[in-house]
């Protein structure tokens, strides 16, 4: 069942971003546009869109549910914005977990990466000329502009999708998935010379904000080439990304001819850092068998650093806790500069059930590094064990600061009840389902905060409540459009 919906996600993904590729305005039909630093703002109905549509493929895609990698991606893409015309404050990135190779952008700043680009990027400027493509999607608004050509053909589309993903998802197994795909049919072809034009305007805009950030422009090259390499051998089956991306030759090589005149402005040597991120993706693909994430970190010559990290970590998993501290511990030794290792280190603790060690590993690397999510997340995490009135309060900052993160707001829940704050723990609770698709749960979920709040005299958690199911109705109000 699990493989039937990650199939059919890939179509509803085609179409979204089909739609983002639609046809240039009638200003620009026959070239590029001038490229401009100035963000180019998103609509009101573009964002509401985006996040409706984040919300149903978090209620069907298996997420990579990993902070390290999720903090590593958001630092990526903090080094791209500025230089990609986006509104940075508006941007969430989510992590599919999925081996397959594949990354989108959704109307509203979504950006998604399925961890399968990992495995297939040996480089970390690789995955950054993905991101900046994407990027380049969401600044020059590819779906607004698309929006008049798929007018007529879009709802009935997008209506098909949908009947199509609650068939899948209920078990209707494949039958779901070929309806909505046949219905999608048309639609495809019709967008599809269109998206082309637009492939190549999102990778000029990419390749000018990969050297404005200090990556190797030529790495949106060599991608391409080695995308190019893993198509021809697939024959019929193409990396999902091209399904979506459109990949030609003249494409390629129009890109080859832009990356040629453009050098890294401020190159920054990330170190090992990657290859790290790497070798936690490939162990999240080769769960069930090891040795494979390590053949293959072998195979692509990674660096000695990534292989004891992906050792260590395998250790873990088999319950050699010490072994795998003790690794960690002397690789922090070595790169004193590197958070990740450090907090591997507390995540191995605290997945062993040694809470107290998780918590003061996350404190000493917090004191050197305030706010580094991982930790944070981490010790919060430990801290329901020992002490849930500290740990609501680490987790209820974290959700301040990241009110987009579903995984946050199951911890804070459960903190909250521990705490005995049992209308803030429905709250939080309501939160998560919003997040995650489930509008009409949240909704019921609220009714009882509220009905919880005032049985104990909670003003401020009554307030919040009334306040948040307003905003509620909203989401589901858009929902029911989308």
């Amino acid at each position: 069942m699990l493989r039937n919906i990650r199939t059919f996600l890939t179509g509803s993904a085609l179409v979204l971003a089909l739609v983002l590729t639609g046809p240039a305005s009638a200003a620009d039909d026959y070239g590029l546009p001038s490229l401009t630093t100035g963000s180019q703002a998103i609509s009101g109905e573009e964002y509401r869109l985006g996040r409706a549509w984040l919300r149903q493929f978090r209620a069907r895609a298996p997420q990579w549910q990993d902070p390290i990698a999720q903090d590593y991606v958001e630092s990526l893409l903090a080094r791209l914005v500025p230089h990609s015309g986006v509104d940075g404050s508006r941007t969430v990135v989510t992590l599919v977990d999925s081996r397959t190779l594949n990354a989108f952008a959704v109307p509203g700043g979504v950006i998604g990466l399925n961890a399968g680009l990992f495995a297939f990027a040996d480089e970390e400027d690789a995955v950054a000329s993905v991101l900046a493509h994407e990027l380049g999607h969401l600044s020059q608004r590819h779906y607004a502009r698309g929006q008049a050509r798929a007018e007529q053909t879009q709802i009935p589309a997008m209506a098909a999708m949908l009947a199509g993903m609650l068939i899948a998802a209920s078990g209707g197994g494949d039958a779901g998935v070929a309806a909505a795909m046949g219905s999608q049919a048309a639609f495809i072809q019709d967008q599809l010379s269109y998206s082309r034009r637009f492939e190549q305007e999102a990778d000029r805009i990419g390749l000018q904000a990969m050297s404005q950030a200090g990556f190797d422009p030529q790495a949106m090259v060599r991608m391409f080439r080695a995308m190019q390499r893993q198509a021809s051998l697939q024959g019929g089956n193409p990396p999902e990304f091209l399904l979506t991306h459109p990949l030609t030759e003249s494409r390629i090589s129009d890109a080859e001819s832009r990356a040629s005149q453009l050098e890294a402005a401020e190159s920054r040597n990330s170190g090992p850092t990657y290859h790290l991120i790497r070798a936690r993706a490939l162990l999240t693909i080769h769960q069930r068998d090891p040795q494979q994430a390590v053949n293959r970190l072998a195979q692509d010559d990674a660096p000695d650093t990534a292989r004891r990290y992906l050792d260590a970590l395998i250790e873990a998993q088999r319950g050699n806790t010490e072994s795998a501290l003790a690794a960690l511990d002397g690789l922090a030794r070595e790169l004193p500069d590197l958070a990740m290792i450090p907090a591997s280190a507390a995540e191995v603790a605290f997945d062993a059930g040694r809470y107290e060690d998780a918590i003061e590993r996350s404190r000493r690397q917090l004191r050197l590094m305030p706010g580094y999510m991982p930790a944070t997340r981490i010790m919060g995490e430990a801290l329901l064990q020992r002490d849930p009135n500290e740990a609501y309060r680490v987790l209820r900052e974290l959700a301040e600061r990241r009110p987009e993160d579903p995984q946050v707001f199951t911890l804070l829940a459960e903190a909250a009840g521990r705490s005995d704050r049992e209308a803030w723990g429905h709250l939080a609770r309501a939160e998560h389902m919003q997040l995650t698709g489930s509008i009409d749960q949240a909704i019921r979920q609220l009714d009882i905060a509220k009905q919880v709040a005032e049985r104990s005299a909670d003003g401020n958690a009554a307030a919040r409540i009334a306040q948040r199911r307003e905003d509620f109705v909203g989401y589901r109000e858009t929902l029911e459009k989308f």
